[in-house]
Order: structure tokens, then sequence, then C-alpha cells
């Protein structure tokens, strides 16, 4: 199998380096080329085309998301951005995946060496390997080392349901989870949604930082109230709450009312936060009053916590592979049995709004 063809475009030298090594220290990777903007990219992409781009945001003579809208729109690459973890690096990343970038890398002001070659490098790895996989067509039609340690579950965090029957509630949740090309595809479920449907809960792995600026984006679009959820925050109709990163977010209930909590801990599937820990805490205190979608994303976080929700009576919807832009999460949700039913993107806000519609009587 040939190797990944990686461009690394980033204004400072040591990143470069940096990056390359970390990457290259995967046989299935090759850093063909890097460049200090996307001037000098241009130039080393007339020679060879690169199959994944690693790119910085901030950048002398044209920044990352110019040249980020340039390809999109004239030849679309898997394209993974490493971005600086500020409030400005942040926005501009959030617009950077909604023009077609695949994930986020995050990188701090400080220390940024040290940080790539420890905390971030199994990430990096496994961000430019998705990202080869990525199905741009279809990414294009929604936005127009080894691991090392242990693979923990979602027991790490929270104790499998148990068979103790819930009391009565009308309140319905959705819980969603998704990760690579995930970021387009919410936009696209939730801007279709009217302003009142049922409360959501959503996992998309996206680093610290970051996702506050996103659930800032989807507000701004949205008929929708989207936020970056908070520990106590109520789960209502019309409202989404999305999964601060870097921390793990779980449904609670009390009496006939659900609110979230946002708890530390470790990584579950090697995420932070988890779609298994929100999926299994959904399965706990839901129950069959929830509706479960597992939608694009590498990997295989949230198949056994969706098999969980299917378990406690629950509907549970996998996104089919033809819409997915990574077909990996709800591949292998359907592999494990915890799928009732697949369906592509366009469909799924149908979905979630019929379950308001079904429990208010319209």
């Amino acid at each position: 199998m040939s190797k990944i063809k990686v461009l690394v475009v980033d204004d400072s030298a040591v990143v470069r380096e940096v990056v390359k090594q970390v990457l290259e220290s995967d046989p299935g990777i090759e850093v063909y080329a890097t460049a200090m903007d996307p001037i000098f990219a241009m130039e080393k992409m007339k020679v060879q085309w690169p199959d994944v781009i690693v790119l910085d945001i901030e950048m002398p003579r044209m920044d990352g998301l110019t040249f980020l809208n340039k390809i999109m729109s004239e030849r679309p690459t898997p394209v993974v951005i490493c971005s600086t973890l500020t409030e400005k690096g942040a926005q501009a990343t959030i617009q950077a995946l909604a023009a077609g970038a695949t994930s986020i890398i995050s990188k701090p002001k400080m220390g940024v060496k040290r940080y790539l070659q420890e905390d971030a490098s199994n990430d990096l790895v496994g961000a430019v390997k998705a990202a080869a996989r990525a199905n741009m067509r279809r990414l294009s039609n929604i936005t127009q080392r080894p691991v090392i340690g242990a693979k923990l579950n979602a027991d790490a965090i929270l104790a499998p349901p148990g068979t103790a029957r819930l009391g009565l509630t009308s309140e319905q949740i959705v819980a969603i989870g998704t990760s690579t090309g995930g970021t387009q595809a919410l936009e696209a479920v939730l801007t279709a949604l009217p302003r009142v449907c049922a409360g959501i809960v959503i996992v998309q792995h996206m680093p610290e930082m970051f996702t506050g600026a996103f659930a800032q984006r989807l507000n701004s679009l949205c008929q929708i109230e989207v936020l970056e959820a908070k520990n106590n925050d109520r789960v209502i109709p019309g409202r989404a709450l999305i999964a601060p990163g870097g921390k793990h977010m779980l449904l609670k209930r009390s009496g006939a009312q659900y609110h979230v909590e946002v708890v530390e801990g470790p990584l579950v599937n090697r995420h932070r936060p988890s779609v298994d820990v929100l999926f299994r805490s959904v399965a706990k205190f839901a129950g069959k009053n929830a509706l479960g979608i597992i939608m694009t994303g590498m990997g295989d976080d949230g198949a056994r916590g969706l098999k969980e929700m299917r378990d406690a009576g629950a509907h549970t919807i996998g996104q089919n592979e033809d819409s997915c832009v990574v077909y990996g999460m709800p591949k292998e949700a359907m592999k494990l049995g915890a799928v009732c039913e697949e369906i592509p993107l366009q469909q799924i806000a149908g979905k979630i709004s019929a379950v308001h519609a079904m429990v208010s009587g319209r």
C-alpha cells in the first residue's frame, strides 16, 4: 500500500520539522514537502499534489483560511488544521471546518515542540489517517505513531445501565455522536430543525476551546438555541447542548426533568468527550424516551453506547455510508447491532422533528 503523501504548511520552522518527525514515525505516512506559507505551498503542489495537507491558520502573505477556500473551490483535498489555542485561532478554525477542513489539532503558544511530540502525536497521526480516508465528494456536498496506553471504555466514567424501571415522563431526548466530518454534518442537521424540537445533547470530537466557538457559530445559524454545555444546564425543547472539549458530558435526570453533568475524567476510547459516555448516560437515565444518532467519524467511539441505548428501548439511527465523510463510527455500531435503521444525512433532521411532533400530538 502506498504511503499517505502529506504537505505541511506552517510559518514556524520548528512546527514544520516536529510535525514532519511525528507523522513520519508512522510507516504509512510520508511528508513529501513543507512550506512556510500558502504561496510556497502552491509551488510545491504544482510538482506533486498531496493526499493530505496539515495547515496553520495564521500565516504571512496568505492566511490559511483563504488558502483553504481556494483549495476547496478548485480541487477539494483533505485538510487537517493545526491551530493555536487562542480565542482568535478558535474562531478562524471553526470557519475552516465549515469550509471543508476535516479536523483540528491544537497547538499551544508556548512549549509547542514538546506538546506536538508528546501530548498530540497520536492525535496528529490519527487525524491525518482519518483525513486520507475522507470522502471529499461528500464533504463538498455538505459544505457547498501507534496508539500508546490502555483503551478505556465508558466504565471509567459511569456504571452500565441497570434494570430498574424509569419513571414516566413525556420529555424526549435526542443524543448525537460524531467525529471526522461531523462539524459540517451537524450544521446540516441542526440548521434544518424548527425552533421547537426535542432537547438535544451532542458529542463532537473536538479539542478544548474550540467547542465554544463551534457552538456560537451554530447558534448564529440555527432556529434552535445551541450552547456549549455547562454543568447542570437543562436539556429542554429547542435547545442543543454540545459537550465542551476536554471534558465528558453525561445526561442526568431529576424527576421528569433532564440536565447535563460536565465532568473531568480519563480518556474513553481515547476521547474526551466520549460518545460512549454520553450514550451510556442517556441509556441509563432516558431509556426508551431517547433517540440515539451516530454520524460520520473514524473509530468506534459510540458504538457500544448506542447498543446500550437500543437495549434500553431507545430508537437508534446510523448515518448511511453514502452520506458519511468517514464511515467508521456508524459502521462499527452497525456491526454491533446497535442501529435500528440507517438513513442519509438529509433525513436525520426529519427524524428529530418527528420525535417532538409525536409527543406533542401534532
